[in-house]
């Protein structure tokens, strides 16, 4: 991508997702004139408002004119008029599906001066990443209701797993384990092959033949309630984890509040074959109850603003952005929580600009 104009498609979305993209958005116009590199963004109003204004998701056209660009930002979805699942399963699920971003990635490290709930441990300890099959399992949508609203009602959810899509997202992680930047070289995958004895060993026979091609690579097992202990435990154990689309949503909130919380904890959403189009995100959620008060924590967005640089062909400009904020955050910030700060969104974000001069070194 480099030489090239990033495009970025932008979804603020609701909430606090405006305020915490704007700073998202000041930091990259920042590292951008350091670096030297040419972007443009289009911005979409795509979200709660939209939708109880004209009843639309995803507009029509919408989904290609995403496939033009280099990436999108999400900044949060979640409308408090809006019921539940609506936004959720028709915007964020429908794009994640439609543009086959089939990677969740998930880092998982914590930053100098962030409080973590575990007593003694520090950013030594927590740094490792989560891979998490993003297109598959439970989420597929695959079930119903039987004589729904009476005594005698049934409801399944019907969970899918394929060789494709299991072994596509085994593969990227073991890649990935490869090229990270840590002496441990291990890939531990979770699962829960003692009970769901389909699809998991489905996983668990993918993992070891995949495995076979990377001698290299160490690779380690865990149950995921197993797992959920050794992470609160000896979190400095992991290394990279690879994991089904269920278990890798509950134990990322868990690897977050390791982190500090979800004020500082982003993702992406990854489409990494040629030509696809992958989407990044603060995990923190929309707030709406912060909206407008200029409280809201805004390093997840900018760390998510990082991950789309990487990701886009700007990796230097992400590591300069990633060493502004670990700056900031141990220097400047009481708490990561909103409204406690000790700065407000706008500041923390003119924090990190400030940063970027003495983060190129």
């Amino acid at each position: 991508m480099s030489g090239r104009s990033l495009r970025i498609a932008s979804i603020p979305g609701d909430g606090t997702g405006p305020e915490v993209t704007a700073e998202a958005m000041k930091v990259l116009a920042a590292v951008s004139k350091l670096d030297g590199f040419a972007y443009e963004v289009e911005t979409l109003d795509w979200g709660g408002d939209r939708y109880l204004r004209s009843g639309e998701l995803i507009p029509e056209g919408g989904l290609e004119l995403l496939r033009t660009k280099s990436a999108i930002f999400l900044g949060a979805i979640g409308h408090p008029e809006v019921a539940p699942g609506i936004l959720e399963k028709g915007l964020l699920l429908e794009l994640r599906f439609k543009l086959d971003q089939y990677i969740n990635l998930r880092p998982v490290k914590l930053l100098p001066g962030v409080e973590t709930p575990l007593a003694g441990r520090g950013p030594a300890d927590i740094d490792f990443v989560v891979v998490r099959e993003n297109t598959e399992d439970l989420y597929c949508g695959v079930g119903g209701f039987l004589k729904k609203g009476t005594p005698d009602e049934v409801a399944v959810q019907q969970a899918i797993y394929t060789r494709k899509g299991c072994e596509r997202c085994i593969r990227w992680a073991f890649d990935f384990t490869r090229k990270r930047n840590s002496p441990k070289k291990t890939l531990t995958l979770v699962a829960k092959t003692n009970v769901l004895t389909f699809g998991h060993d489905l996983w668990w026979r993918t993992f070891q033949e995949v495995a076979k091609e990377y001698p290299d690579v160490k690779t380690d097992y865990n149950h995921v309630d197993a797992c959920c202990m050794w992470m609160v435990k000896n979190p400095d154990a992991y290394d990279v984890i690879v994991t089904t689309n269920m278990f890798g949503d509950i134990i990322t909130d868990l690897a977050g509040i390791l982190q500090g919380g979800m004020g500082v904890a982003a993702g992406g959403n990854l489409n990494p074959d040629p030509g696809g189009v992958s989407m990044f995100e603060p995990m923190g959620g929309s707030a709406p109850k912060y909206k407008g008060t200029n409280q809201i924590n805004p390093v997840a967005a900018i760390n998510a603003m990082a991950m789309l640089l990487e990701h886009t062909g700007q990796p230097a400009s992400a590591a300069k952005i990633d060493r502004a904020v670990a700056q900031v955050t141990g220097t400047k910030m009481k708490s990561q929580a909103a409204g406690k700060m000790g700065y407000g969104t706008r500041e923390i974000g003119d924090f990190v600009v400030a940063a970027l001069g003495s983060a190129s070194h």
